[in-house]
């Protein structure tokens, strides 16, 4: 983890955004850039690399990363990457049953273990058999799920909402990739970040049909982007804890050799489509989880942590769960124009 490149996004009431890289336990800040995003941008518009970009541009202010991280200092962490002018300028999206314990987990959820392969275990057995293909050729397609824009970003510390709408809120421990789309329409990929791709599992559980709206919910990233990072192999630790107390935990593993998909296919079949390819706009991308309390008949309640850690991605990602009052929400009224 020492010799990667780790950054964080930072706001403060007075002097707004900024960046700065993880030199443990300092936060070192760049100068002249206020986002990860702009950043790249001027990398891809100067032919740097980012890491380069990056060193030339550290200075020599720093700020202890423990007091921002434990939400105690003025400067509060950002989502770890998002696009600093526009939410509508982020697409976040995901890909499912690309671990073998996500699609044993949908099996169970539709109480089928003992019986006929469902669909989304015959999805998964398709990614087994065609989602590595050799360079040059394109594998089988994986589940694609839409997330929503960058306004349901989220940044350690913060809450993830389960509203009045929803039947449930879960977390789905993952890591995201993180992308830019150049002038010329061409993707590229900034780094990866911890993720918590959190959702309805009622709503799922209810029908596969409703997949797609269990999914749009808020989400985060964070609290760090490790910009030169592979994406091989990592293994971790999803944990729930309530008012201090452990209640769930479990390992888990990620990256294309635990996966039946490898990143090449996966970005493929993402960037595939032009209206994903539209001129600098920012991507984050989550690339599936392999374990979940939900799956162990684990019941979020308001209030609850939820911690992602990933060994080689930095500091855990720390999230709670905040339970919506119906009666403090009102629905939307749609009026004729």
């Amino acid at each position: 983890m020492e010799n990667k490149t780790r950054l964080v996004q930072l706001i403060h009431p007075t002097y707004g955004r900024s960046i700065a890289m993880v030199q443990e336990p300092e936060l070192v800040f760049l100068k002249e850039f206020g986002s990860i995003y702009e950043l790249a941008i001027s990398a891809l518009e100067n032919g740097q690399k980012l890491k380069e970009l990056i060193l030339a541009s550290l200075t020599t202010e720093t700020l202890d990363y423990s007091s921002v991280y434990e939400g105690t200092s003025e400067w509060k962490l950002l989502p770890s990457f998002d696009h600093p002018k526009s939410p509508f300028l982020c697409m976040v999206s995901g890909t499912g049953l690309t671990h073998h314990n996500s699609a044993l987990n949908r099996q169970m959820m539709h109480g089928q273990l003992e019986e006929k392969p469902t669909d989304s275990l015959k999805m998964y057995e398709m990614g087994v058999k065609g989602g590595s293909p050799a360079p040059g050729e394109i594998g089988v397609q994986p589940e694609w799920f839409y997330k929503g824009n960058g306004e349901v970003l989220r940044a350690h510390g913060e809450s993830l909402s389960v509203p009045y709408y929803a039947n449930d809120g879960g977390e789905e421990p993952e890591i995201a990739g993180l992308y830019i789309i150049d002038k010329a329409g061409k993707p590229w990929r900034i780094g990866l970040s911890t993720g918590n791709e959190f959702s309805d599992h009622i709503m799922e559980k209810t029908n596969y049909l409703y997949l797609a709206p269990s999914k749009i919910r808020n989400c985060s990233i964070g609290p760090e982007a490790v910009i030169d990072a592979d994406f091989e192999s990592y293994s971790g630790e999803v944990a729930i804890s309530r008012n201090g107390r452990h209640v769930w935990s479990s390992a888990i593993n990620t990256g294309q050799e635990n996966m039946c998909h490898n990143l090449a296919n996966l970005e493929f079949h993402h960037f595939k489509y032009e209206s994903h390819r539209i001129p600098l706009q920012a991507h984050v991308h989550f690339f599936g989880a392999d374990a979940f309390s939900f799956g162990n008949k684990i019941a979020l309640e308001n209030g609850d942590k939820m911690t992602v850690e990933w060994k080689g991605m930095g500091r855990a990602l720390e999230n709670y769960v905040k339970v919506m009052d119906p009666k403090a929400q009102e629905p939307p009224v749609i009026s004729q124009l």
